[in-house]
């Protein structure tokens, strides 16, 4: 699944490097820290991956 807008993208890539150990988990805040906790590293992958471009800055 897809992230829906730019924000989720962003907090996915935040989480996926926590999540891998490249930045502390202590910088997590809100959304990313969620995301860090709930899903796996496979889920966060594909959310931090989806192309930027059309995506809506938020979700709506």
């Amino acid at each position: 699944m897809p992230a829906t807008s730019k924000a989720q993208q962003k907090a996915a890539g935040a989480a996926l490097a926590a999540k891998r150990g490249e930045q502390p988990k202590s910088k997590l805040k809100g959304a990313s820290k969620q995301m860090e906790e709930s899903m796996t590293e496979n889920q966060l992958e594909e959310f931090a991956s989806t192309k930027r471009k059309g995506l809506p800055a938020k979700k709506g």
